[in-house]
């Protein structure tokens, strides 16, 4: 028979023998590793030589009873599920257990299922708390040695960072290039921030939004009736960035005409305003962005060649969001955290469904298509997770788009794994084991990460172990 995998510890109080010795015979057939105490000091003593994943204890108890073993875990370990169990009828107690902090409260005789389904329950809450706990406290640990305003630890990220920091000190022109939505623009911020320029001004002009003759208004600014409208003088991004850095994003969209004055400003760190005469000098540091592949743009003879390597003396690629592996999840968890306070939501994770989700997904609008996700699942999600059902159609149809190599992480290269295998047998967790060399505890292990616990339903597993 295939052995039942650990589910984790759970420390089991109860002062009367039969109830306590029968709920420990019946979780440890279950899979549980179980500790058990007779009163709350036993606990207390049990707590502090093996700490447990979830504690079930009665509120009535001599020596120290359930309450006020439930307020000193609750300062020992506030993340620590407690579910109490109090006498039929005596529901206040319970409740009052709740307020203080309780994860659930079940009434004697103690339905059997219904603690399995509680235990469960509780247990994920527990790891999505810790999970999320680690993914802050790996994302302090990169602020602190990455740059700031950027997110994620992945190795493409990693090499974003130094090349960032590389070139921060220096005023030489950068050339970001990426898919769109990649965090183009978050990183000629960092950029700036890291720079001797810091505390000079940061202008940002998106040059696709505008108009030819209202870019080059916005970017060289104009005099006084120089057109229709201009009843004044106007200073242009580009003044208005002396000293600093200037962002221009999506370069690739601007019009032959400009470009020219451009690469005057990069040669000669001079230009006029539109319908003036006064030559202007600025100390200007110039980022640049684009989507397009410039290179390309150059041989069909829409960019200027000389343009072109002037902006390209460094050039850094933002790499799209599938390529950063487990940066999904530390992003996702930001995000979470950013809408929560926004909305005032109290949701402090994702499911493991959830999860699987969003590590499936090919995201092609990369780190903003993801933000949209989570600000949406933080609208719509009615408990204290997101649900898989809360995330937007197109995550929920991900897994069933295949995998895409190159560009998969090891993380969905595996699962793809393990699903495929585990169709093509049956749902044998013991044939898909030994086909991919892993363990059957760990087949089962990865199901319940990504949310496919076996529950009975065709394919379950009945081959011998």
């Amino acid at each position: 028979m295939t052995a039942v995998p650990r589910k984790g510890r759970v420390l089991v109080v109860d002062d009367e023998p039969s109830a306590r010795s029968g709920l420990e015979k019946l979780l440890r057939q279950e899979g549980w590793t179980v500790d058990v105490a007779a009163d709350g000091l036993l606990a207390l003593a049990a707590f502090a030589e093996r700490p447990p994943d979830v504690v079930v204890t009665d509120l009535k108890m001599p020596n120290l009873g359930g309450m006020e073993l439930l307020a000193k875990l609750r300062v020992a370990d506030p993340s620590l599920p407690v579910i109490v169990v109090t006498a039929f009828g005596d529901v206040s107690a319970a409740v009052a257990a709740m307020r203080e902090g309780a994860e659930h409260y079940l009434v004697k005789p103690v339905d059997f299922d219904e603690l399995l389904v509680v235990l469960e329950r509780a247990l994920e809450r527990r790891e999505l708390r810790d999970e999320a706990d680690s993914l802050r406290l790996a994302l302090r640990e990169r602020d602190q040695e990455g740059l700031e305003g950027l997110i994620g630890a992945s190795p493409a990220m990693q090499r974003v960072y130094k090349i960032a920091t590389q070139i921060a000190p220096a005023r030489a022109t950068v050339l970001i290039t990426g898919e769109s939505g990649t965090g183009k623009g978050e990183l000629a911020r960092a950029i700036h921030r890291k720079g001797p320029r810091r505390d000079a001004p940061f202008v940002a002009l998106h040059c696709a939004a505008l108009a030819e003759t209202l870019l080059e208004s916005e970017l060289f600014g104009h005099e006084r009736g120089s057109f229709t409208g201009a009843d004044r003088r106007r200073t242009g991004r580009i003044e208005q960035a002396h000293g600093g850095t200037l962002f221009l994003d999506e370069i690739g969209e601007v019009p032959p005409s400009i470009q020219v004055k451009l690469l005057r400003v990069l040669q000669e760190r001079t230009f006029e305003r539109v319908g003036g005469n006064e030559t202007i000098h600025v100390d200007v540091r110039l980022l640049a962005a684009t989507n397009r592949d410039l290179a390309h743009e150059v041989e069909e003879k829409r960019f200027r060649e000389d343009l072109y390597y002037r902006l390209n003396v460094v050039h850094v690629e933002m790499p799209p969001l599938r390529m950063r592996g487990q940066d999904v999840l530390v992003l996702a968890h930001h995000f979470l955290a950013r809408f929560c306070r926004e909305n005032g939501s109290a949701i402090h994770g994702f499911t493991p469904a959830a999860t699987a989700l969003l590590l499936a997904h090919r995201w092609p609008g990369n780190v903003r298509e993801l933000e949209n996700a989570v600000e949406r699942a933080v609208v719509l999600a009615e408990g204290d997770v997101v649900e898989a059902s809360d995330l937007p159609v197109q995550a929920q149809t991900a897994l069933a788009e295949g995998l895409r190599v190159p560009g998969a992480t090891m993380v969905e290269i595996e699962k793809w794994a393990i699903l495929t295998t585990l169709d093509a047998v049956g749902g044998s967790t013991t044939k898909a084991a030994e086909m991919l060399d892993l363990s059957v505890r760990t087949i089962q292990y990865r199901l319940h990460q990504y949310g496919r616990q076996k529950d009975g339903s065709p394919g379950r597993d009945s081959t011998p172990g």
